[in-house]
């Protein structure tokens, strides 16, 4: 396991060089109040590598920066609206920053391999997170493109029925160290549920049905939005997804394009999904829902790695890791389906679940103590199975996203669920 966790540092680490290898005014700029400049991330990384592997996660022990430059990368501390006023690391002392700390990381794993391997995996889904976050920044970002897609995508297919049925009945919830061992504390443990039956969308929700939501005046109908998502409309000014133009149009990476009919809809915020979901005469699923659809096998009776099987992720079954910038049309991934038919539940865009985040029972807070604990029981909804940005490492059918039901910078869409 040392050798693919090793491995993993190192593409988190040149994904993260690769999107910041930028000029300084474009890393040191915030683009958005929302998010943080570039070169905050940059450092940050290598700060919690450091904290987490080096410092053994003691706050109270010397690390390579000065105490007051360290603690400008705690999150929790500075908001990210307040980071571009602090005196942070420039990009030059920052990559030397996160160099010095590699090395040093890699020379601890070689001694101590087996002491050390967890924190080194949550090092890297925290890294991938990050790089997630930056390819969000970088699309909010103003001016010329500053990426270039990598990879091209399949063909989409047009899908007929466009929902599958998931009988009732008990499932495994969640997953255990023994079956996921690089799994976070909100994702344990493993346990059984019982849920009755229910459809679920074979894809997510496409730009086309989203035209077809504005078209028949999605946007101005109060009687489509519950009461809270209504006030936020009004008040956010919202008639589209975030990006798109009112010439029909939508802005990416810098780019003008027309927007893609068969591509699943991104940019949306919880409050847009729910209004669709009822004009569409349906609902958003429970994550519960939406994870048993991804992960059960009716007919061996147990949870599977990915929707399609054991076999891992790769090009044919989902799209990941960032280098397409953009979801695949709907129905692209045939092989990647869930043992009900339920395709590109892994990557695309992350999907909005009806559930507020809440631990399973059971739940005990792992080295990370706060990665979960203080968002729980907040006003924060669930949001599964990744995006085209996420990494195969940062990304499993029981990982657990959340966020505020107004975001949308993220790369969000949608999946539509009904009662059987």
């Amino acid at each position: 396991m040392l050798d693919q966790v090793v491995r993993d540092l190192d593409q988190a680490r040149t994904r993260t060089l690769g999107l910041t290898d930028l000029d300084d005014p474009t890393l040191v700029a915030q683009h958005d109040p929302l998010m943080s400049p570039l070169v905050w991330d940059l450092a940050h990384v290598g700060q919690q590598e450091e904290f987490w592997l080096l410092r053994g996660g003691d706050q109270g022990r010397p690390g390579l920066l000065e105490p007051a430059v360290d603690s400008l990368y705690d999150a929790f501390k500075h908001p990210r609206a307040d980071r571009p006023a602090l005196p942070l690391l420039p990009p030059v002392e920052a990559r030397a920053y996160d160099y010095e700390v590699r090395g040093r990381v890699l020379d601890l794993l070689d001694r101590e391999p087996d002491r050390h391997l967890f924190a080194a995996a949550m090092v890297v889904q925290h890294e991938e997170q990050h790089d997630e976050t930056m390819y969000a920044t970088l699309q909010l970002r103003q001016g010329t493109p500053v990426l270039l897609a990598r990879r091209s995508l399949p063909a989409g297919r047009p899908l007929r029925p466009d929902r599958v049925r998931v009988p009732g009945g008990p499932f495994t919830l969640g997953v255990d160290a023994i079956s996921e061992p690089t799994s976070l504390d909100n994702e344990r443990p493993a346990h059984t549920v019982d849920v009755g039956p229910f459809w679920i969308g074979r894809v997510p929700v496409s730009n086309r049905q989203w035209q077809e939501f504005m078209a028949d005046g999605g946007y101005r109908r109060p009687e489509l939005w519950s009461a809270s998502g209504w006030a936020h409309r009004t008040e956010a000014g919202l008639q589209r997804p975030l990006f798109w133009t009112a010439q029909g149009t939508r802005r990416r990476f810098g780019n003008e394009e027309d927007v893609p009919p068969d591509e699943p809809v991104q940019h949306i915020c919880y409050f847009e999904a729910e209004a669709f979901a009822r004009w569409a005469g349906a609902r958003l699923p429970t994550e519960v829902e939406w994870e048993k659809a991804c992960a059960w096998d009716p007919a061996a009776g147990r949870r599977r790695r990915w929707p399609w099987g054991s076999a891992p992720p790769g090009p044919e079954r989902a799209n990941l890791g960032g280098a397409a910038l953009r979801p695949a049309p709907v129905g692209a991934y045939p092989q990647g389906a869930s043992a009900y038919g339920a395709e590109q539940m892994i990557g695309d865009v992350w999907e909005w679940t009806s559930s507020d985040f809440t631990p399973w029972p059971g739940f005990s807070p792992m080295i990370y103590r706060d990665y979960s604990q203080p968002f729980f029981g907040g006003d924060y909804k669930v949001l599964r199975g990744g995006s085209w940005a996420v990494a195969t490492t940062a990304i499993r059918p029981s990982f657990r996203n959340w966020d505020y039901p107004i975001r949308r910078q993220i790369f969000t869409g949608m999946r539509l669920a009904w009662d059987a």
